[in-house]
């Protein structure tokens, strides 16, 4: 009888799940800094899909560009220094799950959706984390089926690996290694490597926009800043996010960095681009056969991309 009962229940709570949605990936995208930044500068990037997903790549100067007088032949040479970065789709699910004895003890379809909300809730801590471990990381957790991470993209050693198809190693590409600071010698950090980490990955107007590291390093860069000098970035602080500004950028510490790590990210040139058909879509509550319970899974497809590894940078080795 509980399960012809409560099968009236199987549109309500499909339906409430699909309308939390929007609001599931809002939550998720602002309980940790990282995510926040994609947030914040709109670099959430849906797309209808593809075989790969593309990035187009500026990496060389038009040589063409010159002066010129009266009848002089004005250069034509064709010109390279334009190509893509090709990277991966990886996927992403979480499972909300309700008992039949769940849905018995919380009779009424206010008290059902309740308990939704609460388990929906459970379901947004845990993307969150996942994800945001994820994006940390180097792209080769759960048998490289994890999203793509900071450690692979900004690298302490900026000639190894391949990213979007283009192997760092190789001779003529250099202009796709992040500045790096690997930590020899380690020791303590220093405002002066900031400096040259942050000088040496900007161009003009183009400077990092954040910066991530770790508590310690965080603690350390405090430490260092002159008490009268402590400004921060407000709408990091608005997030809710304890920041100190390095010149233009908001530091942040996040618990996911790696020990002795601080990135000096662009994030002008990192994408979240997902699939826009499948990011946070709830499939419906289903029934297994054999099983008084009912899941749904929310799943998402995409990946970090990036276009322009010269303007990231990262210290390594640092206490």
């Amino acid at each position: 009888m509980a399960n012809t009962a409560n099968a009236s229940f199987d549109a309500l709570i499909s339906t409430t799940l699909k309308k939390y949605t929007p609001q599931l990936e809002d939550n998720v995208f602002n309980d940790l800094p990282l995510l926040n930044m994609f947030k914040r500068a709109d670099h959430v990037v849906k797309i209808d899909g593809g075989e790969q997903i593309v990035e187009p790549l500026l990496y060389a100067k038009n040589s063409t560009a010159g002066s010129y007088s009266g009848y002089d032949n004005i250069d034509t040479t064709p010109q390279e220094g334009i190509s893509a970065a090709v990277y991966d789709w990886k996927q992403f699910a979480a499972t909300v799950a309700i008992a039949g004895i769940e849905e018995i003890k919380n009779a009424g379809s206010s008290r059902v959706i309740d308990l939704l909300e609460a388990k929906i809730k459970q379901a947004e801590m845990s993307i969150s984390d996942a994800l945001n471990t994820a994006l940390f990381g180097d792209g080769t957790g759960n048998s490289s089926k994890d999203f793509a991470g900071l450690k692979q993209y900004v690298p302490v050693t900026a000639s190894t690996g391949t990213v979007g198809g283009i192997n760092r190693a190789d001779a003529g590409t250099t202009w796709w290694r992040n500045y790096t600071d690997n930590g020899s010698p380690a020791g303590a950090l220093t405002v002066g490597q900031m400096s040259t980490a942050y000088n040496t990955v900007s161009k003009g107007r183009d400077v990092p926009s954040n910066i991530f590291t770790t508590q310690t390093l965080f603690e350390k860069y405090e430490s260092l800043v002159v008490p009268a000098l402590r400004f921060s970035d407000n709408a990091t602080a608005d997030a809710g996010f304890q920041n100190l500004l390095y010149k233009s950028a908001p530091v942040v510490f996040d618990l996911a960095c790696t020990a002795g790590i601080m990135y000096f990210l662009n994030v002008k040139y990192l994408k979240l681009k997902v699939h826009s058909g499948t990011w946070f879509s709830p499939t419906p509550f289903v029934k297994p056969h054999g099983q008084d319970a009912r899941y749904s899974q929310i799943i998402s497809a995409g990946n970090l991309v990036m276009s322009n590894a010269a303007r990231q940078g990262v210290i390594s080795g640092k206490s």
